[in-house]
C-alpha cells in the first residue's frame, strides 16, 4: 500500500521535499519542517529520494521512524528534481501542497503561516521570500550567490507569473486542473509551470510574511555548475515550449559579450557598498556565470542532436 492509500484523516498541508545524495541537507530540512507549531496531524512531510547512492535514504527513514507525519517516498525511474516532485504530488493527501528543497530551513510557524494565508486570501498559487545566507567559508562564489544570485521571488511573480519551486505552495485543485511539472526539464520547469497556472486564470499571490532560508553555493565551482544547468534548462524551454519562451538562441555574439559594467555596478550597489577590488572580482564572476549558462545551452543543443 502506498502512502496515498493509507487510512486516516487527510492533512490540510503536504510538504514535498525532493532530494538526491544530500544526507546533511535533508537532515537539516527535516529537522526544520518536522518541528512546527502547526498540529502534527494536520500536515505531512513527503521526502522523495531520487535515486541516492549514499546515506540519504537512511536519514529519511530515521526521521520517519520518529515522526509519524514524515514519510519516505522513492523516485528511482526518472532522474530529476521535477520527477521527484511529481512523485510527491501523486502521493500527497493535503488540500495544499508545498515544495521545499533539501538543505533549506524554515521558521517554526512556517506551516501554520501557510495555512493561515490560504484561509485569509484563498489563493491557488502562492510564493514567498527566500533569504540566502553564507554557510561556512565566505568564498567568492558564496558572496556572489548571496548578493546577486538569490531568489527575487516577488519580482518573478510580478513580472513573469511564477515562483521558484523552493518557495511554492499550490492547491490540490490547481494541480488537478493544470497537471504536474514537466519532468523533462533539468532546470526552469518552475517557470513553465507558473506560466501554465497564470494562463489558466488561477489566483497567484506573493506572501511577504513568510520566509525560508537557503544556503549559498559553497564555492565558485558549485555556483558555475548551477549556471550550466540553468543554461540547459533555458535551451530545453525553447525546445519544449517555443510559444512560451522569450529567450533567444545561445548561438549569438551577444551571449559571449561581457555584462555592461554600468548595469552590473547598479545591481551590485543595490545589494552592498563594495570596494573597487571586490566589485571587479564579482564582475568577473558575473561574466563567468553568463558564459557558463551559454555553455549549458550549447551542450544541450549538442546532446539533443546526437
Amino acid at each position: 500500500m502506498n502512502h496515498a492509500e493509507e487510512s486516516g484523516a487527510e492533512p490540510r498541508l503536504s510538504v514535498v521535499i525532493p532530494v538526491y545524495n544530500d544526507p546533511r541537507g535533508i537532515r537539516e530540512t527535516l529537522e526544520s519542517v518536522a518541528e512546527q507549531t502547526y498540529p502534527t496531524g494536520e500536515y505531512e512531510v513527503l521526502a522523495v529520494d531520487n535515486g541516492s547512492t549514499d546515506g540519504t535514504r537512511e536519514v529519511i527513514r530515521a526521521f520517519a521512524s520518529f515522526y509519524g507525519n514524515v514519510h519516505l517516498l522513492v523516485e528511482d525511474d526518472v532522474q530529476g528534481s521535477y520527477a521527484a516532485r511529481n512523485e510527491g504530488i501523486r502521493q500527497a493527501r493535503g488540500e495544499l501542497v508545498s515544495f521545499v528543497d533539501a538543505d533549506m530551513t524554515v521558521e517554526d510557524d512556517w506551516a501554520e503561516s501557510i495555512v493561515a494565508s490560504y484561509d485569509e486570501h484563498g489563493w491557488d498559487y502562492m510564493g514567498y521570500p527566500i533569504e540566502s545566507y553564507i554557510k561556512g567559508r565566505e568564498t567568492l562564489g558564496a558572496v556572489y550567490d548571496r548578493l546577486l544570485g538569490g531568489f527575487p521571488v516577488e519580482r518573478y511573480m510580478r513580472e513573469k507569473g511564477f515562483t521558484v519551486t523552493a518557495s511554492l505552495v499550490v492547491t490540490r485543485e490547481l494541480l488537478e486542473a493544470v497537471g504536474p511539472f514537466d519532468e523533462r526539464y533539468v532546470s526552469q520547469g518552475d517557470g513553465e509551470f507558473g506560466k501554465r497556472v497564470r494562463e489558466a486564470g488561477f489566483d497567484q499571490r506573493f506572501e511577504p510574511g513568510i520566509t525560508a532560508y537557503h544556503p549559498t553555493r559553497a564555492d565558485l565551482r558549485a555556483w558555475l555548475k548551477k549556471q550550466v544547468r540553468i543554461g540547459r534548462g533555458a535551451a530545453q524551454h525553447r525546445r519544449f515550449h517555443p510559444e512560451l519562451s522569450d529567450d533567444d538562441s545561445p548561438f549569438t555574439i551577444r551571449r559571449l559579450l561581457p555584462p555592461r559594467p554600468g548595469q552590473f555596478y547598479r545591481r551590485l550597489a543595490e545589494a552592498t557598498d563594495p570596494t573597487p577590488r571586490r566589485a571587479m572580482a564579482l564582475y568577473g564572476v558575473d561574466y563567468l556565470s553568463k558564459l557558463a549558462r551559454t555553455a549549458g545551452a550549447i551542450a544541450e543543443r549538442i546532446d539533443r542532436r546526437r
